[in-house]
C-alpha cells in the first residue's frame, strides 16, 4: 500500500501546528527517513522549512565533517553522513551561508551570517559555537523524526555547567603555512542516549510541542528552555547524561573515567 505523499503546503500546515514561529530562529535535527514521502524529497522538507519561517526566519542545520583526517573545506566538504540527507543539502543551496570550521552549521535568512560565522569552537558545542548562538538569539529546537540523543543543544548544556568529563578528540586542520595540522582537544562526549531525559523535563513545563510531520513525529522546543533545565539538573548531578558503569557503554565508561584522570 503506498503512503500519502506530503505536498509542501500540508508540511508547512503541520510545522505552523506544531509551533514553528514565522521570522524566527529555527535549528533543525532531522531524519528524512522517517518523514518521507514528501514531493520534492528531502528539498521539498527544505523549501517546507524555510517557507513555514517566512522571509524573515532563519533556517540552521548542523553542517560539520565527519572527518578528522582531511582539513575542512566549507565550498566542498559533505556534511558528516550521521547529520542525514537534508543537512547534506541544505548547505549546497543557493543563498545558504556556511561556517568556515570543522564544526560548522549552515544557515539561511537574515540572521545566518551571526550564527554560523564564528570562530572555531573548542570543545565543539560552546555558547559561543553556532549552536549556542541559536540559544543566543532565542531560537527553536526541531527534532525532526529524531530524539534528543540528536540534540546538540544539550552539548551547550554541558560546557555551561560544566560537566568533570572530556575525552581525547582531534581533526585537521590547516597550519598558517597552508599544510595539514593535526589539532587535538578534549570534548564532553558520550553515547547521547540519556539526553532524552529532556523530554521529561520539557513535558513536565509544557515547554515542548509534538506532534506529526510528514509521516514523522517531532519535537519543537526553545533552546533555552533545554538548556536551562539541562543545567539545573546537571548542577544536581554532573555525570546525569552518563550510563552507569553496570550499562557497558563503552563511549559512557570513556567519559566517565576521564574524571578521576
Amino acid at each position: 500500500m503506498l503512503q500519502h505523499e506530503f505536498r509542501e503546503s500540508e508540511v508547512v500546515d503541520q510545522l505552523r501546528a506544531l509551533g514553528v514561529e514565522a521570522g524566527g530562529v529555527l535549528l533543525v535535527h532531522t531524519s528524512f527517513r522517517a518523514l518521507r514521502p514528501i514531493k520534492g524529497g528531502p528539498l521539498g522538507l527544505i523549501a517546507a522549512l524555510r517557507t513555514a519561517l517566512g522571509p524573515e526566519g532563519t533556517l540552521v542545520m548542523p553542517s560539520w565533517t565527519g572527518d578528522d583526517a582531511t582539513p575542512f573545506d566549507p565550498a566542498t566538504t559533505p556534511a558528516s553522513p550521521d547529520l542525514g540527507v537534508t543537512a547534506d543539502l541544505f548547505w549546497r543551496q543557493p543563498g545558504t551561508l556556511r561556517s568556515d570550521h570543522a564544526f560548522a552549521c549552515a544557515a539561511a535568512g537574515p540572521k545566518a551570517e551571526a550564527i554560523v560565522k564564528t570562530a572555531l569552537p573548542l570543545p565543539p558545542h560552546t555558547p559561543d559555537s553556532p549552536v549556542g548562538r541559536v540559544r543566543d538569539h532565542d531560537g527553536q529546537v526541531l527534532l525532526l523524526g529524531v530524539g534528543h540523543d540528536a540534540d546538540t543543544s544539550l552539548h551547550v548544556a554541558e560546557l555551561l555547567t560544566p560537566v568533570p568529563y572530556g575525552v581525547p578528540k582531534h581533526f585537521t586542520g590547516r597550519g598558517e603555512d597552508g599544510r595539514p595540522v593535526r589539532i587535538d582537544y578534549r570534548e564532553n562526549d558520550h553515547c547521547c542516549q540519556r539526553f532524552a531525559l529532556a523530554d521529561d523535563w520539557l513535558r513536565a513545563r509544557g515547554l515542548q510541542a509534538e506532534g506529526p510531520v510528514g509521516h514523522g513525529i517531532a519535537r519543537l522546543a526553545r533552546s533555552r528552555d533545554i538548556v536551562r533545565l539541562a543545567v539545573d539538573a546537571l548542577r544536581d548531578e554532573p555525570l546525569l547524561f552518563l550510563h552507569g558503569a553496570e550499562a557497558g557503554c563503552a563511549e559512557c565508561d570513556e567519559a566517565r573515567a576521564s574524571v578521576s584522570a
